[in-house]
């Protein structure tokens, strides 16, 4: 009864897998087009009777709980004799029909998933007050031309939706009385299904909770479980009757939450494996519901398809490439446009396709089978939203909930006196970032303040300051911790920080930044950001206030950084504790800084003195509220050295980093 009652409570954990330091991605620089659909076909075999009926008038979503007699041993994962070489192809498998199949009518179901939707629910970026051309009022306007076309259509959601644009946190802080917009809108939309992501439980309980309760649809999420007993905290799977199918949907989350999420965010809840928790639930499925499909929906991507070991974080393809029984595989979390077929370890393709982040694209699987049920074709693809119209019908419903929103963002809170720049922050000491440096210290007492710039091409201009400004100069809803660290820790952070941010030069020609190369040594591109990638994200570059010290750019990684002073004139003691104010993301490993100095998250959780209880971004509203009219100061105690190389570094990566007309 205490587990079940802490059920409620975590609803909770439900969405506690609704996750981390991922993050607001920046939009893509160019419209994703309708790629060729990916194809799998299955020889003639008919399906197993399934334990799930349709009923006459209705069609059914029964969540699964978990009965812990009836799983078995989790199947070993990596078992590599077993993965086909070259078993993930793009683009289409060529329909294997004969003349006898392509002469009779077939029935068609569309599952049809949005990914990373991140807020982005109405057509209009409340950050920059400028209306967008993707949101889920374009979804819906699609999912409804299939319904009314006559498809059966089943509609899912995996993850990441309760943070991003300020609508959502409005409902999720601000606006708390009245029902939250996302289930409101989902259960218009008539979601069926939904899994959980890193940055929904960041959110909080209260707010993932209450989005759970006012939900009609389930989530699911397998491999969430209570650590006292290893069951998983919400239903693993669910299963949907549709068009005379029996669908089994199984939800997974990334398992690296605990790298980016305090624990007090999922108490008493564990993460595991994706793939050894695939390998436990879908002979469960198969032996127990003998199921028509079986859909993977997972808030995890792709990653690397020659990814070994355990808790990877993009998953996606490894557990199609190892774990049998899938038919088709949703991916998220990575906010890329996938459209793939896996080669499973008997040799069975597997469809997998994900969609872009903000409802820019939805993954579209239409799935063809006879009248007794047998599956003829799977064909999977990626359908650009832009472009389409909205649903004005929805967007009407709606309109209160969009106005209030856009009206609380639009207060003056303040005034800047100068316009500050995320750019500034790419390259060295900055005003945008000192700004959040000054903050942190002011609130906590710290003696040391550690943050990075958290937008990667944002700016603030001068004048008056919104609420919606705040939203540009900090993404996250991190909160402010305070842990105490040594010197000697900070200095290895820090080398860690340099080491991946700068590029030793050799030369004045050389880049500033770190830039990834391919084998061939060629700069890689990233369409998700539209910028050379740097060997680790801005949201990385760490610097520090309340200590002096210089960085030199020509000596090699880990020798680079020399603490000096403390700001107010003490020396910097490799041996003494310090004070620490850093965000909850990087406070909880987010980053691998603290891993580098040697501290897992369990050290670091003994380490930590304090917390805020509402997040950064709202502090940053009450220093403008308070102050009135800000005046963004450049602390100058941190140096790049040799100056003259530092400049010369700077101008190469500028035009890498933001592109010649930037």
């Amino acid at each position: 009864m205490k587990r079940n009652l802490f059920v409620i409570r975590i609803g909770l954990a439900l969405f506690v897998l609704l996750s981390l330091a991922g993050c607001i991605s920046l939009p893509p620089s160019q419209t994703v087009e309708d790629v060729p659909p990916a194809t799998y076909e299955e020889v003639e075999q008919s399906a197993p009777a399934s334990q799930v009926t349709e009923s006459a008038d209705t069609e059914q979503t029964t969540p699964v709980q978990q009965d812990t007699e009836q799983v078995p041993e989790p199947t070993p994962a990596g078992q590599e004799e077993t993965v086909k070489q070259e078993s993930v192809t793009e683009g289409s498998v060529e329909q294997i029909a004969d003349e006898k199949n392509s002469a009779e009518v077939l029935k068609e179901l569309r599952l049809v998933t949005t990914s990373d939707v991140h807020g982005m629910i109405f057509p209009y970026n409340f950050i920059t007050d400028t209306p967008a051309d993707h949101s889920l009022m374009q979804v819906s306007t699609y999912v409804k031309g299939l319904r009314e076309s006559g498809s059966e259509v089943i509609l899912l959601d995996n993850g990441d939706v309760l943070q991003g644009q300020p609508v959502v946190y409005h409902s999720n802080f601000i606006d708390t009385a009245r029902d939250h917009i996302v289930p409101l809108v989902n259960n218009a939309m008539g979601y069926d299904v939904a899994s959980v992501g890193n940055h929904d439980i960041e959110a909080g309980y209260e707010v993932y909770g209450k989005v759970a309760q006012e939900s009609q649809y389930p989530y699911v999420a397998a491999n969430a479980v209570w650590t006292e007993t290893g069951e998983p905290v919400i239903s693993p799977y669910v299963m949907i009757a549709r068009g005379g199918l029996d669908i089994a949907v199984l939800g997974l989350t990334t398992p690296q939450i605990p790298s980016w999420l305090p624990q007090n965010l999922y108490p008493e809840v564990s993460f595991l494996d994706m793939v050894e928790t695939a390998a436990q639930w879908v002979p469960v499925i198969q032996e127990t519901e003998a199921p028509d499909l079986i859909v993977g929906l997972f808030h995890s991507g792709t990653g690397d398809s020659g990814q070994s070991g355990s808790m990877n974080e993009n998953s996606a393809i490894q557990v199609a490439q190892q774990v049998d029984g899938f038919d088709i595989i949703f991916s998220g979390h990575d906010h890329k446009d996938t459209d793939l077929v896996v080669t499973g370890p008997s040799g069975k393709n597997v469809v997998l396709v994900g969609a872009l982040d903000g409802a820019r694209t939805v993954a579209d699987v239409s799935v063809r089978y006879r009248e007794d049920g047998t599956i003829v074709s799977i064909d999977g693809q990626t359908v650009s939203m832009q472009g389409l119209e909205a649903d004005q019908e929805l967007s009407s419903r709606f309109a209160d909930r969009f106005e209030d929103a856009r009206q609380w963002l639009s207060r003056k809170i303040g005034t800047i006196r100068e316009t500050v720049s995320s750019r500034d922050a790419m390259f060295g000491d900055s005003k945008f970032v000192d700004l959040i440096h000054s903050m942190q210290l002011a609130l906590s007492e710290a003696d040391i303040s550690i943050s990075a710039p958290l937008a990667f091409d944002a700016e603030i201009q001068q004048g008056d300051v919104y609420v919606r400004d705040m939203f540009a100069l900090y993404p996250y809803e991190n909160l402010l911790y305070t842990i105490s660290l040594t010197g000697r820790e900070l200095d290895m952070m820090a080398e860690y920080s340099y080491g991946k941010w700068f590029n030793q030069m050799e030369s004045l020609e050389d880049d500033l930044i770190s830039f990834r190369t391919d084998a061939e040594g060629n700069l890689i591109y990233s369409e998700r950001y539209g910028t050379y990638e740097g060997t680790t994200r801005y949201y990385n570059y760490d610097s520090y206030a309340g200590v002096n010290y210089t960085v030199d750019i020509t000596k090699e990684e880990g020798n680079r950084v020399t603490f000096k002073t403390l700001s107010d004139g003490r020396p910097f003691n490799m041996d003494a504790q310090y004070t620490v104010a850093i965000n909850s993301y990087r406070a909880q490993g987010g980053g691998g800084h603290l891993a580098a100095a040697g501290i897992d998250a369990q050290e670091a959780e003994r380490r930590r003195l304090s917390s805020t209880i509402r997040d950064l971004r709202y502090h940053l509203m009450m220093l403008f509220e308070e102050q009135g009219d800000v005046e963004p100061l450049l602390t100058l105690n941190w140096k790049v050295l040799p100056s003259l190389w530092a400049r010369s570094g700077m101008e190469s990566s500028y035009e890498k980093l933001f592109g010649e007309n930037r």
